[in-house]
């Protein structure tokens, strides 16, 4: 397993970019060819880190914040033309109805290649199929069970399912299991796809000297397997909906806070456990990732807890939470003292919070869009950055730095270039240059920053259910030879080369 400290090893440069932002001819990116082909281009400029959101499969919304499982893979990321190239697929046009929108066209080539497969006992890939089902049978079974009776009750959340199978009654189960035993079968098949084709594309990635970066949400779906599955783990109520949700206070990207809506885990229960819900999901994750952020990290010193019924983030309490415990066991199970994690400690982070993180020698966050307010002891600022940090121009939650920019007043822009020293440099390449230059060892840029896009480009904004997040998707045509020759050239220039 990866250390920390051996992804910051010496100074590097990395991209961030989901998976579903990637080009392609589907109506997401996938780890098809587009993916092989980014790959390639980051190791053309020299850039060894490839930063992903959760790759966990989303609710309509999209959000992979908000997943039906903390362990499964998103379907919606299988690259179809891998299907075919192995004869499980015919042409994936023809398939489904084409007045059904793209998801249920591609779930119907799913439900084909399947069918394909299961025709065929001889095929090469059934004894990889049955290993990857039978390793992963303690998270695999109950999410396979859950979204074969999620398509059942017509993608209604579990709490309005029958009681029987609410309350997971063991003869509705085993019901269930029978009744949907082709469904359940066909779901594991997909999961299998999912990580066989990350597992290509990672062994890519590390052939050509890059390491994946992912991404833990801190709290799952109140509509996921997980819940479902493991309702003593979460503080909810007799039917199964949270008693209190998670969220934070007013902040820097809303005035009336940010309400996720996800449960709070019942802690105690956790703990009595010895944390092994967690130590199950940190094994699922690090397993797919050379380095993990933890989202949320402040979540794990104290959270905010809001009431179910309220409908806005402004009115909670900070509850402690275990961290250090759950830390502490983490580490002396896992990997001793050198886990591969980031620690996402953003927003209102107290002292308690960065102890925490300094206890465990997890390196943070350093956002330059955060860094120009609030005078010289601003710890985004560069001047006081550290070097076991990880720096960005912005995060995902962000508008590309060239709208940020543009969003300021004169005099607010007057002091960033004050500051960068850079008058003659375009926006956003003064940023881009102050975040290589910096002492932290690992600067990561969006990929909207280093095509230089401004408005209408953002990922997510925060708080919001905006139809454009998580939609953004950038072209090949976007990216031409003098962009990643100035951006290989500053990449040189501060030493996060790999040949430097």
């Amino acid at each position: 397993m990866t250390s920390a400290h051996s992804v910051l090893d010496r100074r590097r440069a990395g991209i961030l970019l989901h998976i579903t932002s990637l080009p392609g001819s589907s109506d997401n990116g996938d780890l098809g060819r587009d993916a092989y082909r980014f790959v390639d281009f980051l190791a053309s400029c020299g850039i060894s880190v490839w930063q992903t959101l959760p790759i966990n499969p989303t609710h309509s919304d999209g959000s992979p914040y908000q997943c039906l499982s903390a362990h499964a893979g998103n379907p919606l990321l299988i690259n179809l033309d891998w299907l075919s190239d192995r004869g499980w697929l015919r042409d994936a046009t023809e398939i489904g109805d084409k007045e059904k929108p793209p998801t249920s066209r591609r779930s119907c080539c799913l439900r084909a290649a399947f069918e394909s497969f299961k025709q065929n006992p001889e095929d090469d890939y059934w004894p990889a199929y049955g290993e990857f089902v039978e390793r992963n049978n303690g998270w695999l079974s109950d999410f396979a069970l859950f979204t074969a009776l999620r398509e059942e009750f017509d993608y209604k959340p579990w709490q309005e399912w029958s009681v029987p199978l609410r309350e997971r009654q063991p003869a509705a189960l085993e019901a269930a299991r029978l009744r949907l035993a082709e469904d359940i079968a066909r779901v594991k098949f997909e999961q299998f796809v999912f990580f066989q084709q990350w597992k290509e594309v990672r062994d890519y990635a590390r052939q050509r000297g890059i390491l994946l970066f992912g991404d833990i949400p801190i709290f799952v779906a109140s509509d996921s397997a997980d819940v479902w599955a493991q309702r003593n783990y979460f503080d909810l109520r007799e039917d199964g909906y949270a008693r209190v949700v998670a969220g934070v206070p007013p902040d820097y990207f809303s005035v009336t806070g940010q309400r996720w809506g996800n449960p709070h885990y019942n802690w105690a229960r956790m703990e009595e456990d010895g944390f092994s819900w967690w130590l199950e999901r940190f094994r699922s994750q690090l397993a797919l990732y050379d380095w993990v952020r933890i989202d949320h990290f402040r979540g794990l010193e104290s959270y905010w807890e809001i009431p179910a019924e309220l409908q806005t983030a402004v009115h909670g309490q900070w509850i402690k939470a275990p961290g250090e415990a759950l830390l502490q066991t983490t580490y002396s199970t896992l990997n001793g003292s050198g886990l591969p994690l980031v620690a996402e400690n953003l927003g209102t982070i107290t002292p308690e919070v960065e102890a925490l993180r300094r206890q465990f020698d997890i390196p943070g966050m350093l956002i330059l869009q955060f860094a120009f307010e609030g005078g010289a002891g601003n710890p985004y600022l560069p001047h006081n950055h550290t070097a076991n940090n990880v720096v960005y121009t912005g995060t995902h939650d962000n508008d590309t730095t060239l709208a940020w920019y543009e969003d300021l007043t004169e005099e607010q822009q007057n002091y960033v270039y004050r500051y960068l020293g850079k008058p003659e440099m375009q926006m956003p390449w003064a940023l881009v240059q102050s975040a290589l230059a910096s002492v932290a060892r690992l600067a990561v840029l969006p990929m909207q920053d280093v095509l230089g896009l401004g408005k209408g480009h953002r990922m997510n904004a925060p708080g919001t259910l905006l139809e454009s997040n998580w939609r953004w998707r950038f072209s090949w045509d976007q990216l031409n030879d003098r962009k990643i020759s100035e951006l290989s050239e500053m990449i040189r220039l501060y030493g996060r080369h790999p040949e430097s």
